[in-house]
């Protein structure tokens, strides 16, 4: 049980006249109009701020998330110079190691004017490995001591892509070494914006290290887990089935089994109809990469579906897309495909039909919008196309994929409404979503009675923001199981 807490005078997000919400035990118990409702525990006057639901991000590697505050900050470099700037000054400075290593993120190559190579690498740091982690978690830049650390024969480029590149990422040891809180701060910062749950897609023994945190005191944050193919076979051993509870405060959930079938677009990894530009049509990856075969894929979501664990299934390019929704439609499986960034125009009414989820990461439209316009052209116009995926009814969830896109809903949610930043125009503004569509495809409750007590409050009315004030809107409070996890009142 928890103490009742008593929100006075606070406002709905979706209109109407002020209320006071009754808290009690973990769930909103009476909504009363203002100044009427028997105050239960601690009374908080909002003062006419906004309460709206809690949010929850439906994309997150929580661990890379965390580690990135402590790998050189790449985000702002625009070519393979401006990188090896960075290292370059990393290194003289004595930048710390990590587990010996030098490391990195937050490149992105999709437009640079020159392509990275091995020997730049090496000719700026050769004596100690140094990796460099891309923006979207798909590729790395290491030099030539990485290589010899990690037994890799890499080519004249010093990348790696995709599935080794991938399983090398989640081998580093990166996390052993942050401080003892650091998962927990990552959290009580989620917490600030509003979020009370997280969506886990990290490849790791989620099980144990989750209810290891919640144990430890990390308990600002609910989070569905999920497991990835190489763990599936324990965790079917283990008993876990969707939706089973594994830690001692009830924050942690088993969810889905996460399928990665494709790669990325800034790597030109995504698996598409047609070739990248520039590519050799008659090169096997021309249209991308089929990172996991569909015949697998399918024999993993048979074995996930008998064991009952529900599935979500990475897939960027429209072939991926197109791919996963016949391999759903074959099994008669409903599940989440993440990302669905290109879609045919034939595909998007599939999703409703099939009882799909598309979870996407708007923001991911405003960090790609160039370097989509150069390799899907002529394609942009069902390229995070969020509008036509709701006009088609399919059902959304946003997320942020963080550490790739901030992990805070209200830059998602400016984003998806908004399709712009800064001093750009808006893309393709046919693909904008309603706010009050956004706000429920960011949110798992609704302030109704009966309703877990997740909420959030704000100083600004949403609905009256623009642009700019929606991205930096200032949160008064988040409640978790109607106990505050974040408050300023």
């Amino acid at each position: 049980m928890t103490e009742s807490v008593t929100l006075t005078g606070v406002r709905p997000f979706d209109g109407g006249e002020p209320v006071d919400l009754v808290l009690r035990d973990g769930i909103i118990a009476s909504i009363a109009p203002a100044g009427s409702a028997a105050p239960e525990g601690e009374a908080v006057a909002t003062d006419g701020r906004w309460v709206g639901p809690g949010f929850w991000d439906a994309h997150v590697h929580f661990t890379q998330h965390v580690i990135r505050r402590r790998r050189l900050d790449l985000t702002e470099t625009r070519s393979a110079d401006d990188v090896l700037d960075v290292v370059r000054r990393a290194r003289a400075a004595s930048a710390p190691l990590s587990d010996g290593m030098l490391m990195g993120y937050g490149f992105r190559d999709g437009l640079w004017p020159v392509p990275a190579t091995l020997a730049a690498l090496d000719a700026v740091v050769s004596d100690v490995p140094v990796v460099l982690v891309s923006g979207d978690l798909h590729c790395g830049w290491m030099n030539r001591a990485a290589a010899s650390r990690f037994g890799l024969s890499l080519d004249e480029t010093g990348l790696l892509r995709e599935g080794p590149w991938i399983q090398l990422l989640h081998s580093f040891d990166e996390a052993s070494a942050l401080p003892a809180d650091a998962f927990r701060e990552a959290a009580d910062a989620a917490a600030a914006r509003g979020v009370v749950g997280i969506v886990e897609y990290e490849n790791t023994d989620n099980v144990t290290e989750w209810a290891e945190r919640t144990a430890g005191g990390l308990t600002s944050l609910r989070a569905d887990i999920a497991v990835w193919p190489d763990r599936l076979e324990s965790v079917i051993a283990a008993g876990r089935r969707t939706g089973d509870v594994v830690d001692e405060h009830g924050l942690i959930t088993f969810g889905r089994l996460k399928v990665v079938v494709d790669g990325s677009l800034n790597t030109r990894t995504a698996w598409c109809w047609d070739p990248y530009p520039g590519i050799d049509p008659g090169h096997p990856h021309a249209c991308g990469m089929e990172s996991v075969p569909i015949p697998e894929l399918r024999r993993l979501l048979e074995r996930a579906r008998g064991a009952g664990i529900e599935a979500a299934v990475h897939a960027i390019g429209d072939r991926a897309n197109t791919e996963v929704l016949d391999t759903f439609e074959a099994l008669g499986m409903k599940g989440v495909i993440e990302h669905a960034q290109l879609v045919r125009d034939d595909d998007f009414a599939r999703f409703a039909a099939l009882g799909l989820i598309a979870s996407v990461q708007p923001e991911h439209a405003m960090d790609d919008r160039d370097v989509a316009d150069r390799h899907w052209s002529g394609r942009t116009g069902r390229a995070f196309a969020f509008g036509s995926l709701h006009r088609s009814g399919a059902a959304l969830r946003l997320g942020s994929d963080a550490p790739v896109a901030p992990l805070d809903p209200w830059i998602s949610l400016s984003a998806a409404t908004a399709r712009s930043r800064g001093a750009r125009e808006a893309w393709h503004p046919e693909q904008r979503l309603p706010l009050d569509v956004a706000l429920a495809a960011s949110a798992r409750t609704t302030v109704e009675i009966g309703q877990p007590a997740d909420l959030v409050l704000t100083e600004r009315d949403p609905y009256s923001s623009d642009r700019d004030e929606l991205r930096a809107m200032p949160v008064a409070a988040t409640l978790l199981g109607g106990r505050f996890t974040w408050r300023t009142i």
